[in-house]
């Protein structure tokens, strides 16, 4: 790819820095040719284009201080935004991130927000990071195996490696496969089930993830995460 089409792209100055030789690698060539090939077949692709990278365009490299891993963004119309488990607001709320809210109230006895909108998370240095960023209009999955799993997997392994302290919450057999790599005498790593409601119950409701992600953040020296959404 060359310099000026990934000057282009909407990303944070400090992830360019890091991830700038991914961009040239074949995996990623044959990605943006089969993003491209999607456009001319007139398929709609979420989430925008501006928006593909918003995880990583809002929370920068060096202000990451957690990690929250998704699987695959939301293919319904204006529903993902780039940020993993998060939706415009006016958007109903989806399961699982009603199933998070849910825990956040018993964890934090937080009020329950009313919209999903996670940005506030995100402009604090949670980095919601989906496996893979892009999906086709109404078909889940649909983009897996394209190549963004090569590209997310370096994601975590650029901050696995050149960073300390950081809170990686995996969610689910997924997440916690792909954030297997984490080394945890650096970092603290927190698993639970997924908060899909299909798995909720099975230990993901009463797992406080949000009150132990402070408690870490304040042992290490570090500003702790206000996980109210107003």
């Amino acid at each position: 790819m060359s310099d000026t089409a990934t000057r282009s792209i909407q990303l944070d100055e400090s992830w360019k820095a890091v991830l700038q030789s991914e961009f040239d690698q074949q995996y990623m060539l044959r990605l943006r040719e089969f993003l491209l090939a999607e456009k001319q077949a007139g398929q709609t692709i979420y989430p925008p284009g501006s928006e593909i990278f918003a995880a990583l365009d809002t929370t920068p490299f060096d202000r990451t201080r957690v990690v929250i891993i998704g699987q695959d963004p939301y293919h319904g119309p204006d529903q993902a935004q780039g940020l993993c488990f998060s939706v415009r607001k006016g958007v109903k709320i989806p399961p699982s991130l009603q199933n998070i809210y849910k825990e956040l109230a018993s964890d934090l006895s937080a009020p329950v927000p009313t919209h999903g909108d996670l940005r506030n998370w995100a402009d604090q240095g949670v980095l919601l990071l989906n496996a893979v960023l892009t999906v086709r209009a109404g078909q889940a999955n649909s983009h897996q195996g394209k190549g963004w799993e090569t590209f997310t997997d370096k994601v975590i392994a650029t901050l696995n490696e050149q960073r300390e302290n950081l809170v990686f919450i995996l969610w689910g057999s997924y997440a916690q496969k792909k954030g297997s790599v984490i080394d945890t005498d650096k970092h603290f790593v927190i698993r639970s089930p997924h908060p899909s409601p299909l798995s909720a119950h099975r230990g993901f409701f009463g797992s406080q993830p949000f009150s132990r992600c402070n408690a870490y953040l304040r042992q290490t020296g570090q500003t702790e995460i206000n996980w109210a959404i107003d």
